[in-house]
């Protein structure tokens, strides 16, 4: 019986290619993930280090119930990871403890648009009272309109930054978080234009529905989105305050 057994190593063409392969499926598989999952990590550790900790306005939290719950019952799931989770284009799953039905009905302007040159956002559509966030920006529980005093909350959806296109709704406020106190964001309402600048940011939780609530003392301009890039799990506010009329 042999003590010792060598075997020859297989020096093939197939297996040296099946191999080159398989390191080549890993780095691509690795690559996919962080080009995923960077934009994520990166703006939680933005967020944490400058957003939250520098909010003019903080915004105290509650125990409503969540929007992912909430979201879960309208859409018909008891899996709050369903796949259905992913139509967050309707907007009143943002904020869902409030509701806007009945809205907007006695107002004569159903739509405007807004600009931001900053994020080379020109003329984007926004529908008063509406709830498509794919096909519009949505003015969410309107109470005034843009120039007057109060509070006008402007709602854009977003994506990861890979998929941006700042003509498509669906990712048009993508680019929101880039955003600096003193940026111009105008609104255009018939042949009017109104500029606003940016005073404040934060980000809360779905059930912090304070930030849609109306202020009289000045007229203030809202935008929010989800955040981070490609969630649903926060949102995102920006305050801007009028500073220039037609």
């Amino acid at each position: 019986m042999a003590l010792h057994v060598y075997l020859k190593e297989d020096n093939s063409l197939k297996k040296k290619a099946i191999l080159k392969l398989s390191y080549i499926s890993l780095t691509v598989g690795a690559l996919l993930l962080f080009w995923s999952f960077y934009p994520v990590i990166s703006f939680e550790i933005y967020s944490r280090l400058f957003i939250q900790n520098n909010a003019v306005s903080p915004v105290p939290g509650s125990n409503l119930v969540s929007s992912l719950k909430e979201a879960g019952s309208v859409l018909g799931t008891g899996d709050l990871l369903a796949n259905n989770l992913r139509d967050f284009t309707q907007a009143r799953l943002w904020f869902p403890t409030k509701k806007q039905e009945g809205q907007g009905k006695n107002f004569s302007v159903k739509e405007y648009y807004l600009s931001i040159p900053k994020l080379n956002i020109v003329k984007a559509k926004v529908v008063v009272a509406g709830e498509d966030l794919s096909k519009s920006l949505i003015h969410y529980l309107p109470v005034t309109l843009p120039g007057e005093y109060g509070n006008v909350a402007i709602f854009g959806h977003s994506s990861l930054p890979q998929l941006f296109n700042a003509k498509d709704y669906k990712t048009i406020f993508t680019y929101l978080p880039s955003l600096e106190k003193s940026d111009k964001i105008i609104i255009t309402l018939s042949d009017l234009q109104y500029e606003y600048e940016v005073y404040d940011m934060f980000v809360v939780k779905p059930d912090q529905v304070s930030v849609l609530e109306q202020k009289n003392d000045a007229a203030y301009l809202t935008l929010v989105t989800c955040v981070p890039p490609g969630t649903y799990w926060n949102r995102l506010v920006i305050r801007a305050r009028l500073t220039k009329l037609p």
